[in-house]
């Protein structure tokens, strides 16, 4: 019988390990475990020439000697002979029980056996090669590319040459010397390898820990006081993140600081399988505020306009919070936050104001391949690194820990590299057996740490890792299908490998992992099969038990899905496991897109569409909720290769909907000549979606009815467009369309011959609605309605009402729309150079955002600006490309641009081309139902008419335009064209 502990084999009988006294449990069936082994192959060269002369029986004696010396050398140094065949050995270091330093030991041993072979009058070749395989529990078997690639490394050496492969020499690098080189390997093409020169017996690997108590971090410590003080002090908000790598003690840093403050505390940790789950950690600080935050866990559960909208509630909340007492916020392991989560904490640093709020973030350094700026150029942030220890802090945390022999604390010392983490778990393994076995890597000491456990324990350890880094005592229950696991997480508590922490679900018992890394050590250990199984039962169990789960959908999809992925690895794909898996990350997804996280749910979204096979009925939906989350965020040629297949669909509601999403698309990108096939299209869709009933497809096909009368300046079919993209877009519950077309009604409503009295009507229903996009709509409209009654100053007030509320939504086209609309009031307010200015940015932020249709009317507006300051050449330049830029069926730029050409003209004597360029202006203009844009044609003609003393004529135009103005309420350009007439 093979010990558990130490693997030392004992007599069958035995009820206790001779080697270390552990009880020998009866004989049970292996389990397959996955694990990182070294892997030493060695083959006599020159054997078969040795054989043809000399006598069978001196050979026989030579090998038998050549066989015994081998085995005692790889026994020395801890490896397993696995077998004999001809004259090669193989043998391999980490089965049946793992040490953190196999690699080493590997090299050594095949270093000795190098200086050996010799003195036996042999040659040999060896080759050493680290890497995963699977193995049974306590067999020396292994199975794995790792075992490959070892023979081949002996293949390619030269008679009497060691070469290492590049795992191995990176697990021994300091222990070395190397010459690289790339061999050619049978299979596997160019393979880097390393010949090796000399070992130093007495050198060791750098070791690694994860975890440790506060030592020498007092400056820190300081900092963090400080920051904190001075949000108390300033009744601010201050971000504070702490960068480290594993085991480094950014956690006991904090653990520090918090136990000393006055201070309400919260927190919430990003989970490492977490994409799509944006909002976990900010959930999981809401429940800890109690039920005050309920209507924000709400908003986040029900979903919002955008994801800016939650961030406002979400900062609100806190602030509401820390208001009444300073209120420490830590969010952990933000490497693994959502970009929306990470621009929430942006947001929240940014814009809280007015009380003691503190952020705490900790993160890998991984977290700047992320964001590079993260928290720069804010004078209300602090990132600090934690550099490794002193040897004097060093040797005190050890010291902490009970200490160890002075030779054994100097060994410790030159391996820890001033990791605390790694100082703390060495000396756990020097108290546990007396050794200090000094860790090559972290998955080396912690494999070594879990092959300790006994069976039952390590079979706890695994399931829990199964879930997550926090895991529930009813998972593992239902995982191990054992009557009870308790003194199995006792002892697991006890050797520090998890800790209790606060339960998810509520009347469960909750673990959480020591380290991420212990959690990843455990998890990859378990073989691909039993992985998926694993995954499959636990999404089961949390089906089951995890309603109260805000994100159930996310995670149970994330657990399918690893079970698919799994088995279709192996070669066995399960097509309904998959579907499942595919339909509940669809399903989140959709939740996703309804709160307009927009990143969350394309995430979703497409890994549910890699699950499902071309044919899927199921995968038409998955399809039109992706195009409509995708546009204006993702590159075209994504949402064409999506909208290609939706409309290869042989379900004719798909195909309908991808030829409404590929004309949407181009009325977006390049609306030239778009419109007579999107109208066609669009009647034939209408007359499809409402005999099917599909309250969705009338939505999109409204949207794009909108879209085709706003582009030919058609703002009355437009508006009652709008209106039926609001009802069936309710009816459909797609609330970021419907956030959209809420403030697309501004446009029709300003612009459109709609008398003042009927849009403060629409104005007040408007209002009914709380929304952030019914505010901002609300803003933009009171705003216009004040900029044509000459009251600038409440207009501008508007306006900017607007930006902020835009930049709160974080709507890049929303801003830039509304600074389009603050330029068309400082404009007409007469301060034109502060207009010139904004209509030039607001084209560089339309340039961003390869806007054609908005740059080529913003193009003509500035050259109305620059006409009014006398810059006539400029105007007029500005003026052609903006007709240039614009799409055949944008009627309105000709208009406004041959309108501002005519005068030009006039100004210099050119009359037949002034009034040429004035009625081409007219005929446009009515081809709009654009009151403004009509009155301005005609004041542009009569400015022509009146240049070639027509003066008859043109004040006839001007009358004209005046009572268009006045009839529709654009007070002050209607009292501009009287004073013209009274000149005339």
């Amino acid at each position: 019988m093979r010990c558990p502990a130490c693997g030392q084999k004992s007599p069958e009988g035995f009820k206790f390990c001779g080697n270390c006294a552990t009880p020998l449990l009866e004989a049970e069936s292996p389990r397959d475990v996955r694990k990182t082994v070294t892997i030493v192959f060695c083959d006599l060269t020159g054997s078969t020439e040795l054989g043809g002369a000399t006598d069978p029986e001196a050979l026989r004696a030579t090998m038998r000697g050549y066989y015994d010396e081998m085995r005692t050398i790889l026994e020395r140094h801890g490896g397993t002979v696995e077998k004999f065949v001809g004259d090669a050995v193989m043998a391999v270091f980490g089965v049946p029980v793992a040490h953190e330093d196999d690699a080493l030991r590997a090299v050594r041993a095949a270093w000795e056996m190098h200086e050996a072979v010799p003195q036996l009058g042999l040659q040999a070749r060896i080759g050493v090669n680290t890497g995963g395989v699977v193995t049974g529990e306590g067999d020396t078997l292994v199975t794995g590319d790792a075992v490959n690639v070892a023979a081949r490394l002996e293949q390619a050496a030269a008679a009497g040459d060691v070469l290492i492969g590049a795992d191995t020499q990176h697990l021994v690098r300091d222990a070395v010397r190397v010459a690289p080189l790339e061999i050619e390997a049978k299979g596997k093409g160019q393979v880097k390898a390393f010949r090796l020169l000399d070992v130093d017996l007495q050198a060791a690997p750098i070791a690694r820990r994860l975890d440790t108590p506060l030592i020498g971090r007092r400056a820190e410590l300081e900092q963090l006081q400080q920051a904190f003080a001075r949000t108390i002090r300033e009744r601010r908000c201050h971000l504070f993140t702490i960068l480290g790598s594993a085991g480094v003690g950014k956690s006991r840093l904090v653990a520090e600081f918090l136990a000393d403050i006055d201070a309400r505390v919260v927190s919430g940790a990003c989970l490492d399988y977490g994409e799509g789950i944006t909002f976990w950690p900010v959930i999981s600080v809401l429940k800890a505020l109690g039920e005050r935050a309920g209507p924000t866990i709400t908003q986040i559960v029900e979903g919002a306009s955008s994801a800016n909208e939650l961030f406002y509630a979400v900062r609100t909340q806190l602030e509401d919070v820390a208001a009444e007492r300073p209120l420490v916020v830590f969010f952990d392991d933000i490497q693994w936050g959502e970009p929306t989560f990470l621009d929430l904490v942006d947001h929240i640093a940014d814009l809280s104001r007015g009380a003691p709020l503190f952020v705490l973030c900790l993160a890998r350094p991984e977290l700047l391949d992320k964001r590079a700026g993260w928290g720069g150029g804010k004078l209300n942030a602090t990132t600090i690194l934690l550099e490794p220890l002193s040897s004097e802090e060093c040797v005190e945390l050890i010291h902490v820990h009970g200490g160890v022999e002075a030779e054994t604390e100097q060994r410790i010392l030159a391996a820890a590299e001033g990791n605390p983490l790694f100082v703390e778990e060495m000396v756990s393994l020097v108290q546990h057996d007396g050794d200090v076995r000094i860790p090559s890597t972290v998955q080396a000491l912690l494999q070594a740490r879990l092959d300790q456990l006994g069976r039952e324990e390590r079979t706890v350890i695994e399931r829990g890792a199964v879930e997550g880094q926090v895991f529930h005592r009813g998972a593992v229950l239902e995982l191990t299908q054992a009557a009870d696991v308790e003194p199995q997480l006792n002892g697991l508590v006890r050797k520090e490998l998890i800790h209790p922490t606060p339960a998810t679900l509520a009347g469960d018992h909750a673990f959480r992992f020591r380290h991420l890394l212990i959690r990843d050590a455990a998890y990859d250990a378990l073989p691909k099969e039993t992985r998926a199984d694993l995954h499959a039962q636990f999404a089961g169990w949390l089906d089951r038990h995890g309603h109260e789960l805000i994100e159930l959908d996310e995670v149970v999809g994330y657990h399918l899905e690893q079970a698919g992925r799994y088995r279709r690895e192996l070669g066995h794909p399960d097509p309904e496991l998959e579907r499942r898996a595919a339909g509940r990350l669809g399903e989140a997804g959709a939740k996703a897109a309804t709160r307009s996280d927009a990143h969350a749910a394309a995430n979703l979204l497409r890994r549910a569409l890699a699950l499902l096979p071309k044919d899927e009925p199921g995968r038409a939906s998955l399809l039109i909720e992706l195009i409509g989350t995708l546009q204006g965020t993702a590159p075209p040629e994504e949402q064409l290769a999506l909208i290609d297949e939706l409309e290869a669909s042989p379900d004719a509601a798909a195909r309908m909907h991808g030829r409404v999403a590929r004309l949407q698309l181009k009325l977006l990108i390049d609306p030239e000549h778009v419109v007579p096939e999107a109208e066609a299209t669009s009647h034939e869709a209408l007359n499809l979606f409402t005999e099917l009933g599909s309250e969705l497809g009338l939505a999109h096909t409204y949207y794009l009815v909108t879209w085709i009368n706003w582009l030919q300046s058609r703002a009355m079919p437009a508006a009652a467009a709008t209106q039926r993209v609001l009802e069936h877009g309710r009816k459909a519950n797609a609330r970021a369309l419907v956030a959209a077309i809420t403030v697309q009604q501004v446009g029709p409503l300003t612009y459109g011959p709609i008398p003042v009295d009927e849009i403060r009507a629409r104005l007040e229903r408007i209002k009914e609605d709380d929304s952030f996009a019914a505010r901002t709509t609300a803003y933009l409209i009171e705003a216009n309605l004040a900029r044509r009654e000459g009251r600038f100053d409440e207009a501008l007030r508007l306006f900017d009402a607007s930006l902020a509320l835009q930049r709160e939504l974080g709507s890049a086209l929303g801003a830039t729309i509304s600074n389009m609309a603050r330029c068309e009031a400082l404009s007409d307010a007469g301060r034109l150079d502060e207009a010139v200015a904004m209509y030039e940015n607001v084209l560089d932020e339309l340039d961003a955002l390869g806007m054609t249709s908005f740059r080529s009317t913003v193009t003509i507006s500035l050259g109305d600006a620059l006409y009014a300051q006398g810059k006539r050449d400029e105007a007029e330049r500005l003026a052609i490309e903006g007709e240039e830029l614009g799409a055949a069926e944008d009627v309105v730029n000709f208009a406004f641009g041959d309108s501002l050409r005519a005068q030009i003209a006039a100004d210099r004597g050119e009359h037949e081309e002034a009034e040429r360029l004035a009625r081409n202006a007219l005929r446009y203009a009515y081809e709009t139902d654009f009151p403004d844009v009509q009155a301005t044609a005609h004041a542009a003609l009569a400015h022509s008419l009146a240049a070639a003393d027509r003066i008859g004529e043109a004040r006839h135009e001007l009358e004209r335009a005046t009572e268009i103005w006045s009839t529709y309420g654009w007070l002050v350009h209607a009292s501009r064209a009287r004073e013209l007439l009274a000149q005339l």
